[in-house]
């Protein structure tokens, strides 16, 4: 079956979608919604002071007007690029006018719904999404090329043995970022058709329409997780260990307190703290005990990194639909983070059934309690990811505590 767009991509195998073409689509696409996202802040700052300067003399008015239909022309444009990384052409939502002449277009299109979502949109793009864009564009180029040019640029300020396999390194940051960048594309393009997609009338329609995409995306990214967990884990990591053991070698061949045995083994060093660093990440990014023996394995394995000591009751039997085990898996983590952060706790407790086709997880601590969403404890994202499966969250904390975290999570087959 084709790939139809860039999330879809990323459920390609690796190799094959890094040779493809849709990374450097999605860069394409994120590098033109930057310039164009510049370009309207510019282009509206100039309309709005035309408007200004000549409202005195009436044809103001006519910047003002300018600057509300922009977001058609930026709209237009838009759904011609979304073809970089959606193949599923973007209708033109706009109505044919019903008379010939400019006032006739204008009457027409002032009066539509898809005239101010356009517009709704440029500026969420102008504000918001351009610059985003060029964060993601800027971290994609600019790291490798940092690497990459390392030799050059640190010339004199430290030795080959620290900057080459710095070079070294350039392909690897570059299959990394081929996955965000994609990832990045795809959100961007679906929030795009979002706002500028034909409107049905049939509520119901869009509503199962809607349910769906929000499956699909939610199931991209899990398995852009598990792509990314795999190809540090099998590539930068044994690659790391390699350097590390070739840095120990050269160390063999030099004489003890030598600047070059010095140099190589602060790089001997510098690699082990970047092998550690990495290890952390990929368990942060996808566990790897999740993937090969299930929720429970993985719950256990976070308890017992947790600072404070954690009581485990699971009592779970096979596997369950990997986004329930996923979301599952970050609620304890965060929610243990927060008892070690926030609450003030001596203990925890972990508990895990089905009840009725739903997976029930109950997190207690026996902390000071009056825990708030609003206050940055990490609750919130916690109950978007829950939310994003259609689970349901629910609080108890009691100024003193105890606090109780009951998480329920649908498992449909």
């Amino acid at each position: 079956m084709p790939v139809r767009n860039a999330l879809e991509a990323l459920t390609m195998r690796p190799m094959r979608f890094l040779l493809s073409s849709w990374p450097w689509r999605s860069l394409a696409y994120l590098a033109g919604g930057a310039l164009i996202g510049f370009a309207t802040i510019l282009a509206t700052v100039a309309l709005l002071a035309a408007g200004v300067v000549l409202s005195v003399l009436v044809i103001g008015v006519a910047g003002y007007l300018a600057t509300v239909l922009s977001g058609v022309a930026v709209g237009r444009l838009e759904r011609r690029r979304m073809r970089l990384v959606d193949r599923d052409a973007l209708p033109d939502p706009h109505r044919h006018p019903g008379a010939p002449g400019l006032r006739a277009w204008l009457t027409c299109r002032l009066r539509e719904q898809a005239t101010w979502r356009e517009l709704g949109y440029t500026m969420i793009s102008a504000l918001v999404l351009c610059w985003m864009d060029a964060a993601v564009v800027y971290a994609a180029v600019v790291v490798p090329g940092s690497l990459l040019f390392a030799p050059i640029y640190l010339y004199g300020e430290t030795t080959l043995s620290v900057t080459v396999p710095m070079a070294l390194l350039t392909p690897f940051a570059l299959a990394v970022g081929a996955y965000p960048v994609t990832a990045w594309a795809g959100a961007r393009a679906a929030m795009a058709r979002a706002l500028l997609a034909p409107r049905s009338d049939d509520s119901d329609a869009k509503l199962v329409e809607l349910s769906r995409s929000r499956a699909r995306l939610v199931d991209a990214f899990e398995v852009e997780r598990r792509r990314i967990e795999r190809d540090l884990h099998d590539g930068a990591q044994q690659r790391l260990v390699a350097l590390s053991m070739q840095l120990g070698l050269a160390r063999l061949e030099l004489s003890d307190g030598s600047p070059a045995a010095v140099q190589v083994a602060a790089a001997q060093q510098l690699a082990k703290e970047t092998l550690a660093e990495l290890r952390e990440l990929i368990r942060g990014v996808h566990p790897k005990v999740l993937t090969d023996r299930g929720l429970a394995a993985a719950v256990g394995d976070a308890a017992g990194h947790a600072p404070v000591p954690v009581d485990l009751d699971l009592r779970l039997v096979g596997r369950l639909p990997d986004p329930v085990e996923m979301t599952a898996y970050f609620v304890v983590v965060e929610a243990l983070a927060n008892v070690a952060k926030h609450s003030g706790a001596s203990r925890a407790a972990v508990s895990a059934g089905m009840r009725a086709g739903r997976l029930v997880l109950d997190v207690r601590d026996d902390g000071r309690g009056g825990a708030d969403p609003g206050r940055g404890t990490g609750l919130t994202g916690l109950a978007d990811r829950v939310a994003a499966i259609d689970g349901t969250v629910a609080l108890s904390s009691p100024p003193g505590g105890p606090t109780l975290l009951h998480v329920e999570l649908p498992c449909g087959s």
